[in-house]
């Protein structure tokens, strides 16, 4: 085969070939991707924080059953993994027993997510809610 048969863009047949940027076009790309530059950013976490913080909630302020078992069996697995205890111990050695302990005296930095049927969610600090325990003692709270 002869120099003169050999064409490049036979080689290249499957890949289109680039279009040519005119002069000016270059300028107007680069004011399209700048034009939100000097806008400024908006956190959309902050606003659903600020409103969840505002409104007023719905759900009861009493911690259910079902969410006191969850935090107590989460928490005593987390301290029987040598997590921080938050409390003094008095010679208790049973996970189970620390984070009973914990809970009375409000210590556990757990958040209840509690999902409401419209699809939105309260969260409540373990703290906040008020607890009582399988003898029916309150146990914080106002």
């Amino acid at each position: 085969m002869a120099d003169e048969d050999y064409n490049d863009a036979d080689m290249y047949e499957d890949e289109p070939a680039e279009p040519e940027i005119e002069e000016g076009a270059e300028e107007d790309l680069e004011k399209d991707n700048n034009e939100d530059i000097g806008a400024d950013p908006i956190d959309a976490e902050d606003k659903e924080e600020e409103e969840a913080r505002e409104r007023p909630r719905k759900t009861s302020k009493y911690m259910t059953k079902y969410e006191r078992a969850r935090i107590l069996g989460t928490r005593a697995l987390q301290i029987s993994m040598n997590a921080p205890v938050m409390v003094e111990l008095d010679g208790e050695t049973d996970p189970l027993e620390i984070a009973m302990k914990e809970l009375r005296e409000r210590k556990i930095p757990f958040t209840i997510r509690r999902y409401l049927p419209d699809g939105s969610y309260e969260d409540w600090g373990v703290d906040e809610l008020i607890v009582e325990d399988s003898w029916k003692r309150q146990v914080g709270g106002d």
